[in-house]
């Protein structure tokens, strides 16, 4: 279940909520009790290392490539 960050404008407490993704948007209270709250827009941290996608071969160069198959 996802969690999603809200912060309490009462109070300036910033607190996380697990909840379906339909139910994102509903209105939060603060663990103070407070209901004046508003959702924070999260980052997303990806980690691990990404490989360069390896280039295509040159136009005109193997099988095919050059229009002379055969």
């Amino acid at each position: 279940m996802p969690r999603y960050e809200y912060r309490c404008r009462s109070c300036g407490d910033t607190f996380e909520l697990s909840r379906p993704m339909a139910e994102s948007a509903a209105p939060a209270t603060c663990p103070v009790g407070h209901d004046d709250t508003v959702k924070l827009l999260s980052t997303v941290a990806v980690g691990g290392s990404a490989k360069p996608s390896p280039a295509p071969p040159a136009a005109g160069g193997g099988c095919c490539g050059g229009g002379r198959c055969g």
